[in-house]
């Protein structure tokens, strides 16, 4: 039995956010019922394919769910929907996206005769909004998300990657969603709504950049194929044999960097100390760099890399994940059935120690009910109540009301983790350390930099720290020690994000905290995994993604391995993260046993490659690398508009939009040519076709382009920048960025998430904390501190409100 084993779900329209958010509750046990129409969710014959014609996405999707085949136009098909509907603890329903020849039920009908069910349904862009009607695809979303815009070479086109980016990271945010109102109702028996827009969802990789530009004043733009802004460089380079991902940002990793290679004129020149300031030089940087890097290997340059702590790493092909024994072992890849054919995919990155995920299985057959062990009866939650303290679960508020989080985490990854659950309500509490606080407050230590309270300044921290409280306690001290053992005595969850061996060294591992508070669920974020060969190896997110195997399948086929963010491993790791608590407060709550989460961020990345996975699995064949070309559709691309490095993607998804396109560009013959009806038949003709569609862009705004072509039905997107979408009108008219006042700052803007209960997003109760902010109020109220105690830990710093200067901290040493 998995841990949602207790769990029916009902998965409704044709959707791969939806798919994903379902897949994660049957990875956990959860009874799934996939509906699907006689001809099978459309998502059955997305590419890429198998020799067996059978869709590597959807397989990754969809293994260990059940099929239930609805005609529409069946008698009493509705009804047949309706009852499986009243039956299930969750609907997810994906039909704004894709209908799937669903029938038409009465959901609000059904919630009132059940008020239990929890309701997810996903759309491209919310109900409402100048958006809201806009034909899309994954590529056109990423474009006006300002996913794209940075990519490529510097003439242009920008490169974007896959179709699989919206629908993981949609999927993951949906899973939060329903999962969190699922913990709420055991103890309040209400069931919740909730609207999910895959356009929001994916500006969760959006918002560090765009936040930060308008802070600095930047203008933002495209610098290159594995060259992003601020920091320079965090790329991926040629070696003698293989190519090798680097990321420096800190002064010592650069010194460390440019010792190895032997390029000492480097290391000692005064104005490449810092990463922002080597973006001045990046031509110069990378000349001497590459030439020095193909002496060795790129695993050789690791092993070196490992010795000097610097965030280096081998990028690998789909063929070594495949081969990777301590991958296969984590079960990051996992057995997968496709009809007759036996292959291998991206399982459940959710690490739970305690109760850990289904290893793998079956691809349901149209139809086809897949049988699990389980102890014979499932027990629908509505049926469950649990005792506890009056104020655990609020039925009229959030779902995480009343659970406490002690957040040790830093930088994006965690705090974006803890900053999700804040939102729904967690009361977390951030420990920071005036000698050490957040990284994201800023790494300067000089006196101007720190008596200029500018480590307050800092808007990236200010927007991943909302909704929490801070303190400050210096864990290297027996006092502080002892104070955070305490704080975790009452808590639900610790999360960290340091090296493995941070906590456990300070006194905080897991062995020591379980016995204290048997209950307590504890997550190590790190990048490789706590048990990993490479647990020592230092990381970013760009780290990530380079290891991660994507970047392998992005770009053209004689070009190299390509990124596609800054620093894509954060928000993805942050949200799976999230999504794994959630897993394990389940367990807690049930039995009143914590258990530890060993989360390895290199892995959260993995299901972005997970289709070429599965085929390379099944036949040996290397991924196909389209630019930005797409195996299914044509014609797909990336188009020049008016105006300097203007762009807009344009996609056609099917004959008829094909025809729409061919006649909005003044070509009726292709609309009614008989060769052209098909993808195939197009793809003879591609170049022509490209060249047709860009000499009608070319003479257009990139926003009429857009209007005119989605006016006539085609799927288009105009390549944003980050910072283009504070003022983008759909965002505008959803409110999604919310205005709030802090100390400091004065009042900026703030991302909304992009689940939300009702029409408005949910409100930012609080600003993120300044350094120590609530010491009094959570050593005094939460652990029964004197005024004459927390005088005392102020007088011996233990706890502070002011970071320390570089030389108050040496004479604290």
């Amino acid at each position: 039995m998995g841990v949602l084993s207790d769990l029916r779900v009902v998965e409704i329209g044709s959707s791969a956010a939806t798919s994903y958010c379902a897949r994660l509750f049957a990875d956990f046990g959860a009874d799934v019922q996939k509906v699907e129409p006689p001809a099978g969710d459309p998502l059955r014959r997305s590419s890429p394919l198998t020799p067996g014609d059978q869709s590597a996405w959807f397989a990754f999707l969809n293994f260990n769910k059940s099929s239930i085949i609805i005609d529409p136009t069946a008698p009493g098909a509705v009804t047949s929907l309706a009852a499986l509907v009243e039956n299930c603890d969750i609907l997810v329903d994906g039909r704004d996206v894709g209908s799937a020849d669903c029938p038409n039920i009465d959901v609000a009908a059904i919630r009132k005769r059940r008020p239990g069910l929890i309701y997810l349904e996903a759309s491209w862009f919310g109900r409402e909004g100048p958006y809201a009607e806009f034909a899309a695809t994954d590529s056109t979303i990423r474009a006006l998300a300002g996913l794209i815009k940075l990519v490529g070479p510097i003439e242009g086109p920008p490169l974007h990657a896959p179709d699989f980016h919206t629908g993981i990271l949609a999927g993951l945010w949906a899973f939060i969603a329903a999962a969190s109102s699922a913990f709420a109702r055991m103890d309040s028996g209400r069931g919740r709504s909730w609207s999910l827009s895959v356009f929001e969802s994916s500006l969760a990789l959006t918002e560090y950049p765009m936040f930060e530009a308008f802070a600095r004043g930047d203008v933002m733009h495209r610098i290159g194929i594995n060259r992003f802004w601020p920091s320079f460089p965090a790329g991926i380079y040629e070696t003698k044999e293989g190519w090798l991902g680097v990321t420096l940002h800190t002064p010592a990793q650069w010194r460390g960097f440019c010792d190895m290679l032997g390029l000492f004129e480097l290391r000692d020149d005064p104005a490449l100390v810092l990463g922002e300031d080597r973006l001045r030089h990046m031509d110069k940087i990378d000349r001497e760099f590459m030439q020095m890097l193909k002496t060795r290997t790129a695993r050789e340059w690791f092993a070196q890399g490992l010795k000097r702590k610097i965030p280096i790493i081998p990028v690998p092909e789909i063929s070594d994940l495949l081969l990777d024994i301590e991958r296969s072992a984590r079960g990051a890849i996992v057995p997968v059935l496709l009809g007759e054919e036996e292959g291998l995919t991206v399982g459940s990155v959710q690490r739970l120690k305690l109760t850990p995920p289904r290893r793998g299985g079956k691809v349901p057959g149209p139809g086809e009910q897949q049988d699990f062990v389980n102890d014979g009866t499932r027990l629908s939650l509505t049926s469950i109540t649990r005792s506890g303290p009056s104020d655990c679960i609020d039925a009229d508020g959030q779902p995480l009301h009343g659970v406490r989080v002690v957040d040790f985490t830093m930088g994006w990854a965690g705090p974006l983790c803890t900053r999700t659950l804040a939102d729904l309500g967690a009361d977390v509490i951030k420990v920071e350390a005036i000698q050490y606080p957040d990284w994201w407050r800023g790494v300067d230590r000089r006196p101007s930099y720190v008596d200029g309270r500018r480590y307050e300044k800092a808007m990236r921290f200010s927007i991943m720290n909302r909704n929490k409280r801070g303190i400050t306690l210096d864990l290297t001290r027996p006092q502080g020690l002892a104070l955070a053992k305490r704080l975790l005595v009452g808590a639900d969850i610790v999360i960290d994000n340091y090296s493995v061996d941070v906590l456990p060294k300070l006194g905080l591992g897991y062995d020591v905290l379980k016995p204290l508070n048997p209950r307590l669920v504890m997550m190590s974020m790190s990048a490789f995994g706590t048990d990993s060969v490479h647990r020592d190896c230092r990381a970013y997110g760009s780290t990530l993604e380079q290891g991660s195997g994507l970047p392998g399948v992005i770009g053209r086929a004689d070009g190299p391995p390509v990124m596609s963010h800054t620093a894509f491993g954060d928000p993805v790791g942050g949200l799976n993260g999230c999504a794994a608590v959630l897993i394990a407060l389940f367990h807690a709550r049930n039995t009143g046993q914590g258990q530890f989460i060993d989360l390895a961020q290199v892995e959260c990345m993995m299901p972005f490659a997970a289709p070429w996975i599965t085929v390379h699995s099944i036949c040996g064949t290397q991924p196909t690398r389209y630019g930005n070309r797409h195996p299914q559709f044509v014609p797909h691309g990336c188009f020049r508009c008016a105006g300097e490095d203007n762009w807009i993607i344009v996609a056609t998804t099917d004959e008829e939009m094909w025809q729409r396109l061919a006649i909005l560009i003044g070509r009726p013959d292709w609309a009614t040519d008989a060769a052209l009806k098909s993808a195939e038949g197009r793809r003879s003709i591609e170049d022509l076709i490209e060249a047709d569609v860009e000499a009608w862009t070319l003479i257009r705004d990139a926003d009429e382009a857009m209007s005119e072509l989605q006016a006539a039905g085609v799927a288009a997107g105009v390549v944003r920048l980050p910072t283009d979408l504070l003022r983008d009108r759909h965002l505008a008219s959803r409110a999604f960025l919310q205005e709030i006042e802090r100390v400091f700052l004065g009042f900026h803007l703030q991302p909304s998430m992009p689940i939300r209960e009702g029409a408005e997003p949910n409100a930012i109760r609080t600003a993120a904390p300044t350094l120590g902010q609530h010491n009094r109020e959570i050593l005094s109220g939460v652990l029964g501190l004197s005024d004459a105690e927390i005088a005392q830990l102020v007088a011996e710093r233990i706890i502070g409100t002011a970071m320390l200067s570089e030389e108050e901290l040496a004479r604290t040493k």
